[in-house]
């Protein structure tokens, strides 16, 4: 619900305005001075001013230029008198969102309080685009049909309607922005941002002024007065990735935001009241955290309301054939290359590795393929793995039964199909020249390249 403070000394109208504004489910708070206007601009959170231009007092000039002080976003309307157009605009060079003239059309005033709450929504996301922190906006896509993968998506369909603060837990790569997106795309705040902020990404004595903000003169080249993360997410959501590598100091401040609702910027006297959904996340064990005191207990039983584990790629492997033909797709048409397909040794490689770096790691894999990749098949040779990764993944994927003597078999098979895949790879199928790099017979090789399934 957006608050709107009207400035209007005279009784009557100033009723008259709460009636309407109230019937649209507005909240309004009133000032019958310009002084008293003032004092509710810096204590309230406002989110729209609408005051007349001859005021007690104070005028509403000089509402509007504590607006401005307060809040550069504050949209302010100014009503004036038929006669005072040049006052008018006046306060429209001083930046008033508009002007309505007295007596108005009060349809006429609720679409311009419409469209100056829009004009600050916009307002408010395009500075964070323009800061890279709410790229991507729309709901994302969470590909995967595993039961892991449904089971989350199931949690995330719950949660989402309400206020409830989430904790998501999983490896870095997993993929926890996106799912954090998903529950703010389908809750009531989408319409409203979602800010994201990485807490390990910035550097500890400046974070505390990304999230809250800062009052001018609050340090050094501090010259203005900024919004912090929290102001900037007002009635949407905030992501606090990595919220594990905070400072102590800071998360008795993102505590005080989650029990209160109440911030206060670098360098401020006062609270400042936020409505905000919060969604955590870490890849750390928090519970082990709090037990070695890095981590706030209180702050981890209020984020831990709503936990969500999201599985690493090792568990859910049946979802990355899905996940290839995704990404395949994506760079394909960013890329603006023909469509390509990926061969079944390919997939098979990329099924066995371990994927230390989960989806993220895959999608950069398939990403570097399809740029490498000029005919319409991705083959072994575009897909750049970690030679360490691929030897632990050979030997994760033995089975640790039967005889020894099974288990060098199986080593061996491994191993050679692995040696005959490099060597194709780096003769470009030329079976006879493998063969001589091999110090085998060419017979040797093609009846390995059988028994082992290997695609030429």
């Amino acid at each position: 619900m957006e608050t709107i403070l009207i400035v209007e000394d005279k009784e009557s109208m100033s009723d008259m305005l709460k009636e309407t504004l109230e019937s649209e489910g507005y909240r309004v708070i009133i000032a019958r001075d310009g002084i008293e206007g003032m004092k509710y601009l810096k204590e309230s959170k406002i989110d729209l001013v609408l005051t007349d231009l001859k005021l007690p007092k104070k005028d509403g000039i000089d509402i509007l230029k504590v607006s401005k002080e307060e809040n550069q976003l504050i949209p302010v309307i100014v009503m004036t008198a038929f006669g005072s157009v040049e006052l008018a605009v006046a306060a429209m060079k001083g930046g008033a969102f508009d002007f309505i003239t007295k007596p108005f059309d009060t349809d006429h005033l609720l679409m311009l309080i419409k469209r100056a709450l829009e004009t600050q929504r916009l307002l408010t996301e395009n500075i964070l685009l323009k800061e890279e922190f709410a790229s991507k906006f729309g709901f994302p896509r969470i590909v995967g049909k595993s039961n892991k993968i449904e089971d989350v998506a199931q949690m995330v369909q719950k949660v989402a309607p309400t206020k409830t603060t989430v904790l998501l837990l999983g490896e870095s790569g997993t993929g926890k922005e996106l799912f954090a997106r998903a529950i703010h795309n389908v809750s009531n705040r989408r319409n409203y941002p979602f800010v994201p902020i990485n807490c390990a990404a910035i550097p500890r004595e400046l974070l505390e002024s990304e999230l809250f903000g800062h009052e001018k003169g609050a340090f050094t080249g501090a010259d203005s007065r900024k919004l912090g993360k929290f102001e900037l997410a007002d009635k949407g959501t905030i992501f606090l990735d990595e919220i594990g590598d905070m400072d102590l100091a800071l998360q008795s401040k993102v505590l005080r935001a989650i029990e209160d609702g109440e911030i206060e910027r670098v360098g401020g006297v006062k609270g400042i009241n936020v409505d905000v959904r919060i969604i955590a996340a870490s890849n750390k064990d928090l519970e082990k955290a709090v037990e070695d005191k890095d981590f706030r207990e209180d702050l981890y039983y209020r984020l831990n309301v709503f936990p969500i584990k999201i599985p690493p790629l090792r568990e859910r492997k049946e979802d990355i054939p899905l996940l290839v033909d995704y990404f395949i797709n994506k760079y394909c048409l960013e890329i603006k290359t023909s469509l390509k397909t990926i061969s079944k040794e390919t997939l098979d490689i990329l099924m066995s590795y371990h994927w230390k770096g989960n989806v993220r790691e895959l999608e950069n894999t398939i990403e570097r393929a399809v740029i490498l990749c000029d005919g319409e098949m991705i083959t072994p040779e575009h897909v750049v793995l970690s030679q360490r990764a691929v030897s632990e993944s050979v030997v994760r994927s033995l089975h640790m039964e039967g005889t020894l003597g099974d288990t060098a078999k199986e080593a061996l098979r491994i191993a050679e199909t692995q040696h005959i895949v490099k060597a194709l790879r780096d003769t470009k199928g030329n079976k006879s020249r493998a063969a001589e790099l091999l110090q085998v017979s060419y017979k040797t090789l093609l009846t390995k390249i059988k028994e082992y399934g290997i695609e030429a």
